[in-house]
C-alpha cells in the first residue's frame, strides 16, 4: 500500500524546524516540510497559496499547518484535493480572531506594526509565539524563526488580520490549546482542545501529536477535549 504524504507548513516567520519532534510511522507515512518564501508585491493569500501548492508532488496529500500556516493550508485545500486538512493553534475563520486583532483591522493599526524591530529576536518571538514565552527560552526559540524579512512579515501580519473567510470548512480538523495566548480558545469553535496547550504546543506537546496525528488522519473528525 502506498504511503500517505503529509505536508507541514510552519507558523508565521517560523521554519519547518518547529516540527523537529514530530514523528509519524515510517511504514505508513512520508513527511514533507514546506518553507515560507517571499510574497510578490500586492500578492493575495490565494495567489500565494497557489504558488505553495506547486511544491506539493503527491495527489490527495494531508496538509498540516500551525498558526498562520493553518490559515494557508486551508487556502491550499481550496485549490487541490486533500485527504485531510489539519490546523493547529490557528483559526478557521475571521470570526475566531481575538478582539485585539479585530480592532486592528477596523483601525488599520496593523499598518503601523514596527516589523523593522523584529530583528530584535525577543520582540519577534513574543509576537510569533505569544507573550508568555519565558525569557530564558528566547535563544532556544530563535532558531525556529528564520523568515525575518520585513516584506514577508508585513504581508503575513496583514493577511492574518484581513483574512476574508467567514464560514469555517467543516472538513478541517482543528487542534487547539486551552492556554493559547495568540488565539484564545474562548473564540474558537469546534476544536480538539488540548488541556494546558499553548501557541507553541507543537513543540512541547509533541508526544500527543505523535500518538494522535495518525489516528486523526485515518479517522473522521473528532471534537473532544484531550489531556
Amino acid at each position: 500500500m502506498a504511503k500517505i504524504a503529509v505536508y507541514f507548513v510552519p507558523g508565521l516567520a517560523a521554519s519547518s524546524l518547529i516540527y523537529e519532534y514530530i514523528k509519524l510511522p515510517e511504514e505508513d507515512y512520508e513527511m514533507y516540510f514546506l518553507e515560507w518564501f517571499l510574497p510578490k508585491t500586492n500578492e493575495t493569500i490565494e495567489e500565494y497559496a497557489l504558488r505553495m501548492t506547486k511544491k506539493i508532488k503527491h495527489e490527495n496529500p494531508v496538509l498540516v499547518g500551525v498558526s498562520f500556516g493553518g490559515i494557508l493550508v486551508q487556502e491550499m485545500s481550496n485549490l487541490i484535493k486533500t485527504k485531510k486538512t489539519i490546523i493547529i493553534s490557528s483559526i478557521k475563520s475571521n470570526k475566531e480572531l481575538p478582539l485585539r486583532l479585530k480592532v486592528a483591522k477596523t483601525t488599520k493599526a496593523y499598518k503601523i506594526v514596527p516589523t523593522h524591530l523584529f530583528s530584535n529576536i525577543e520582540i519577534l518571538v513574543k509576537y510569533a509565539f505569544g507573550e508568555n514565552v519565558v525569557s530564558r527560552r528566547l535563544k532556544l526559540y530563535e532558531k525556529y524563526l528564520q523568515m525575518r524579512d520585513k516584506k514577508y512579515l508585513d504581508w503575513a501580519i496583514e493577511n492574518v488580520i484581513l483574512w476574508q473567510r467567514t464560514k469555517p470548512d467543516q472538513n478541517v480538523i482543528h487542534i487547539h490549546g486551552t492556554e493559547d495566548g495568540v488565539f484564545p480558545i474562548k473564540n474558537i469553535k469546534d476544536c480538539i482542545a488540548i488541556k494546558g496547550g499553548t501557541h507553541i504546543m507543537i513543540m512541547n506537546k509533541y508526544r500527543w501529536f505523535n500518538k494522535n496525528l495518525p489516528i486523526l488522519i485515518q479517522k473522521n473528525n473528532s471534537k473532544n477535549e484531550e489531556s
